[in-house]
């Protein structure tokens, strides 16, 4: 008996082996080996972007509303600047199983900025440059709608200019004593025609040189609703419809649009929220 099985072993493993190959074979092993772990980089506060990863198979929801996956199983997600509301994640597999976090994102305190000296002009504008200002607003929130397939938003984010930061995501400014809306970016010293660099890769969906409040003002898509936004540039190295890499050229400072001095204002969305570009910094690629 023991020299028969020593006999069929090879016979047997071959068999096993050519199983293997079949994709009926295949599908049986990858049912009993889904990662079903989500996994998330980022930080769950005020103004944080949240990039994860789960089987690209599996369906991913953030309070019962579905989430754009990758073919790689990339999503993301984002907390806008007063964000209270507590967020349950869950990732369902193929299978059925369910996996749950629960995120509530921390609260922050955020400073006040004080800006005199805006033209009166700027901050009553007449009704020619209202109707402009629309106009403006309707063409970015075009470029923001954008749901690519790109993932170059989980590879991480490099800073646009490596120069002071002058001011800050969520700080409350005033306007010649006047409250204004907060402020959603991060502002960058810089001379006219210093260089801005790309934060991350992506395609170029927007270029307007001379937006009413925003001035030169160009968009950069990072895929599925991540987007970056940089004003008051004085020009585009880039145009709409291009791939840029992470680091590239593609602008210069300026002082267009609402700005009473040079510097670059960098902006972060994933769709309509509005997300803290200095936070995205610290994300760790999965």
């Amino acid at each position: 008996m023991k020299v028969l099985l020593k006999g069929l072993l090879p016979v047997i493993n071959n068999i096993v082996s050519a199983m293997a190959k079949t994709s009926v074979f295949a599908l049986f092993i990858c049912s009993f080996n889904i990662d079903a772990k989500i996994v998330l980089s980022g930080q769950v506060k005020q103004g944080g972007l949240i990039i994860g990863k789960v089987s690209a198979d599996s369906l991913i929801t953030l309070n019962d509303e579905p989430l754009k996956l990758s073919k790689q199983g990339d999503f993301v997600f984002g907390f806008s600047r007063d964000d209270k509301a507590s967020y349950t994640l869950v990732e369902t597999t193929i299978d059925g199983q369910t996996f749950t976090k629960v995120l509530q994102p921390a609260q922050r305190q955020y400073k006040i900025d004080r800006v005199e000296g805006i033209a009166k002009k700027i901050t009553h504008p007449n009704p020619k440059n209202i109707a402009r200002s629309k106009k403006d607003r309707k063409q970015v929130k075009q470029a923001r709608a954008i749901i690519s397939e790109l993932t170059d938003f989980s590879q991480g984010f490099e800073t646009p200019r490596k120069s002071t930061i002058t001011g800050v995501y969520g700080s409350q400014r005033f306007y010649n004593g006047k409250a204004g809306s907060p402020h959603y970016g991060v502002d960058f010293r810089g001379k006219v025609g210093a260089p801005v660099n790309a934060p991350a890769g992506g395609i170029v969906t927007l270029w307007v040189p001379d937006m009413f409040y925003s001035g030169g003002t160009l968009i950069i898509d990072h895929g599925l609703g991540v987007n970056s936004t940089f004003l008051h540039l004085s020009k585009s190295h880039v145009k709409v419809g291009q791939r840029v890499e992470k680091g590239q050229l593609i602008a210069a400072v300026g002082q267009s649009g609402r700005a009473n001095g040079p510097h670059l204002d960098w902006r972060i969305n994933w769709f309509n929220v509005r997300i803290d570009p200095n936070l995205v910094l610290n994300l760790k690629p999965l």
